[in-house]
């Protein structure tokens, strides 16, 4: 049973009874996902105006006196892959569910497939779906990173951004497992997108935290070695034929691997599960998802070579900065200077637009892992003192 901003959840019949026993005024109180049906729970007497029952399974009778007493009543949406009451983030494995190399039978790619049907034209049933999917990832998220009064979390996460289809061994996939596996040596709690490539790198360093250097590099090697279809012109290596079962190899190979997580999303859900993130936070908007993913990473975010993707998220993060939207103020770290000096101008563009605020003083240029975590380590985030930032400008 969890109780932000005076709403309360009870999503097991544990906390239901618990919470009966405490009161019977139920203001403000979301039942979620409960089966009342085989527990003969008789609701009569109970103050239940203005109630909200989510997907809960109830006889007729019960749905009866709920509805005759004031509740609502959302029915359970049925015929879906997914659960829109789900109370908790997924897992690969859960996410892998009946994976079978080269077949689509995975629960990932099922819930994949029914997203792309209704993809640009939801019916209200289904954006409903979604919507209260995506809530209830983000309560599990909070649960998970937690928040403080002053919108600290306890986890010191450190988010990790850059291309997709940065290959397996390349050089800045190497230097970000690098980066990310000694960060979480030092306390920080690795965050990615979730998917292949630079992201993939991020979950990978942080699950070997605790290991050998070498034991990385074979990991690296292992996944490296990949079959594509010979008709497959400039390959990506999540196209790669047994790019999980790589993946699969390496954590055979080395169980019990460091807690992180990966925030991904079904708008890009062709690209394959991350298997080396041990919670997943996936979400149908991938709005939300990029929002939030930079929003909890309050330790700091490193920025690898990437795209257009990259660049969108530096301008996110670095507004998010530039206003104290999220009451603190983080390290920017971009990961390559070939690529943010000689390349682009994005780092010398982001130190012009932070002129005047105090972030301009959290952004660096690194190529080596130890500066990368000398510098976030030096850098704590800094608390917005007034919040009135984006108020004084406007």
């Amino acid at each position: 049973m969890s109780g932000e901003n005076k709403e309360i959840f009870i999503r097991n019949y544990r906390d239901w009874e618990n919470f009966l026993s405490l009161q019977k005024n139920f203001k403000q109180v979301f039942v979620q996902d409960i089966d009342f049906r085989e527990k003969g729970t008789d609701f009569s007497g109970l103050a239940l105006k203005n109630t909200t029952f989510f997907g809960c399974r109830l006889n007729r009778q019960q749905t009866k006196d709920l509805v005759e007493a004031g509740a609502f009543v959302y029915p359970k949406f049925e015929h879906l892959p997914y659960n829109p009451n789900r109370q908790n983030l997924y897992t690969h494995q859960e996410l892998l569910a009946k994976f079978d190399q080269g077949s689509e039978d995975s629960v990932d790619l099922k819930i994949y497939e029914s997203f792309k049907e209704t993809r640009y034209t939801p019916s209200i049933q289904d954006a409903m779906a979604q919507r209260l999917h995506d809530f209830n990832i983000d309560e599990s998220l909070r649960r998970l990173i937690l928040y403080d009064e002053k919108g600290m979390t306890e986890k010191k996460a450190v988010g990790f951004m850059g291309g997709h289809s940065a290959r397996r061994g390349s050089e800045y996939y190497v230097k970000v497992a690098q980066t990310a596996k000694l960060m979480t040596e030092n306390g920080y709690y690795i965050v990615s997108g979730g998917g292949p490539g630079i992201m993939e790198a991020a979950n990978l360093g942080a699950y070997f935290g605790g290991k050998t250097n070498e034991e990385l590099a074979d990991a690296i090697e292992i996944l490296s070695d990949l079959d594509f279809p010979v008709d497959l012109a400039n390959p990506k290596d999540y196209l790669a034929q047994n790019y999980v079962a790589q993946a699969q190899k390496v954590l055979k190979k080395y169980p019990d691997g460091q807690e992180n997580l990966a925030i991904p999303t079904w708008f890009y859900g062709h690209e394959p599960t991350n298997v080396f993130a041990s919670h997943i936070a996936k979400y149908f908007s991938n709005s939300i998802r990029e929002d939030t993913l930079l929003a909890i990473c309050l330790y700091g975010v490193v920025f690898a070579p990437g795209s257009a993707g990259t660049t969108q998220e530096i301008f996110q993060e670095a507004a998010q900065n530039h206003y104290g939207t999220f009451g603190y103020i983080s390290p920017m770290v971009f990961l390559g200077k070939s690529r943010y000096v000689e390349e682009t101008s994005l780092y010398s563009v982001l130190h012009q637009l932070a002129v005047g605020k105090k972030y301009k003083k959290l952004l660096y240029l690194a190529d080596e892992p130890a500066l990368v975590l000398e510098f976030i380590e030096n850098h704590p985030p800094q608390p917005v003192e007034d919040g009135l930032d984006y108020i004084h400008e406007l």
